[in-house]
Parts: structure tokens; sequence; C-alpha cells
């Protein structure tokens, strides 16, 4: 990862990898003020974090060095003047057209080890960075793929739908009902794909926040169809936490030369009927 924090995060648990099926994994999250704001300006407040309890600020900030903003008509742009705090970063955004935005942190990382000279060597960074070179005559090349994709959806003052199309890249989610208009009890549909693919059979899991409210987690897990598509609903309103992962390659928890990881993990804002 491109931020000393987030690598910190890589090394506990490959970062969005199966976050919320362990009750001990550190999720990153980015979580904003609201996702459908009505305004004549209309602007938009995110925190963002790393931490052992949904939307808590407990562990570590999540640096927003490489967040990318979709607008309505589709552009994308690097967002700019988000502050560093000790538990989480901020960001307010103005959002000076109407409709729907896509928030996104995408890394495409390699991290492994390899023996030279009779020692252990370990790397982690952006593919094609120095940091992940090996060098001639290294042995015992040990080496994972992750490319990740974290994000969320905000509207202002109206919705559609410009900003949901995927990229054919990594693991995505394609809302099917729109994400700023979900409702407690109505169907919520979604569409995974896997490198433009249908993400057939794919198991993901849906949490609540404010989990130290409650005495359970509230984790709904569902899986994909043929197509890679599911519904599910929610029987309350709140911030909710979607999230998969796709591994390739591996045995016995243990990364094979060249294996593949893809994970996904969004923030979506469920509203009383």
């Amino acid at each position: 990862m491109q931020a000393p924090r987030l690598t910190k995060a890589v090394a506990l648990g490959l970062i969005f990898s199966g976050m919320s099926m362990t009750a001990q994994a550190h999720d990153a999250w980015l979580l904003p003020n609201s996702t459908m704001i009505d305004a004549k300006e209309a602007w938009l407040t995110l925190d963002a974090g790393i931490s052992n309890q949904l939307f808590e600020f407990n562990y570590v900030p999540l640096r927003l060095d490489n967040l990318m903003v979709t607008d309505p008509d589709g552009v994308t742009t690097k967002a700019e003047g988000a502050v560093l705090g000790k538990f989480r970063s901020t960001l307010d955004l103005r959002l000076p057209k109407d409709g729907t935005y896509r928030l996104s942190i995408v890394n495409n990382n390699v991290i492994g080890s390899y023996k030279l000279n009779g020692e252990t060597k370990r790397f982690r960074g952006a593919q094609g960075s120095p940091a992940v070179q090996v060098p001639a005559g290294a042995t015992e090349v040990q080496s994972t793929n992750v490319h990740t994709r974290l994000e969320t959806f905000v509207s202002a003052n109206k919705m559609n739908e410009t900003a949901l199309k995927p990229s054919g890249v990594g693991l995505e989610l394609i809302p099917v009902t729109h994400p700023s208009d979900l409702r407690v009890g109505e169907p919520i549909r979604v569409r995974f794909q896997l490198n433009g693919q249908p993400a057939a059979q794919l198991p993901f899991s849906v949490v609540p926040g404010t989990a130290k409210y409650r005495s359970a987690s509230g984790e709904q897990r569902v899986t994909t169809d043929a197509k890679g598509e599911a519904s599910f609903t929610v029987s309350a309103p709140n911030m909710y936490y979607l999230s998969a992962a796709v591994p390739h390659g591996e045995r016995s928890g243990q990364p094979q030369p060249g294996a593949k990881r893809y994970t996904y993990a969004a923030t979506f804002e469920v509203l009383p009927q």
C-alpha cells in the first residue's frame, strides 16, 4: 500500500480480505455523514479509519491519499484536502453537480517473500514498484497479488447511475437497487463481477455499524447466484458494511506463487420506511 499505516493493516490480514467474517479482523472503511444530501450547495463529510469495530475510531486512520471521486457525469478526479488525525482521516468534499458520486480507494499490491544467501526476505508494495522487485539469484519466491476496492456512494439532490458503472477490473459490486435509496424491509439487490465476469456463488457479508450498542454482531451472510446477483433485506436503519473476498491458488491458508486475491468492501446507508 502507499501509506505506512495502510501497509500495517495489510500485514494484519491483507487489509480487506474476510474482514467482517473474523471477529478479530481490522476493518478499513469509508463513512459518509449521509448518502443522500439535499442542499442548494451540497457538501459531504467523510471519515475513514481502520478499526476492530465498524465505524469506531479506535485503531489507526485510513489515509485518503488515493481516494478517487467519480461524479454524476462519470468524470473521475483525485480527492484533495483530507486531514489526517490520530484515529481517523476526515474530508469535507463539495458536490458541485446534482446526482450520484462514487468514492473509491483501489489498490493493486504484491506481498511476498524469497530467500537470498540463506536469509528470508519479505516485500510488499504497489505492483510494478521497486519495493516488490525480486533480485537475481533469489529462491523459494512466494507472492500474492492483492487487488482491493473500498468505496461508498453519495447522491446530491437527485440520483443517477453513471458513476455506478463498473471498471471491469478486480472484484466489483454493481448496485441494482440504487445505493442512495435503500430502505428497511425492502429488497436490496446487488450484482458482483470479477474482472468483468459474473462472480457466481460468491459469499459476502453485510454487517450493521454501532456494534458496541448491541449484544450480537448482526452479521448477515449472503451468496450470489449463477449470474453474480443476490438480494437481501435488513431489519433496522443504520450504516451497513458489505464485504467480500475471492482467494485463488491457496492451500491451507498459504498463498502459492502467483496467487491472486481480490477484495471488496463498501459502506451503505439504509433508512427507515
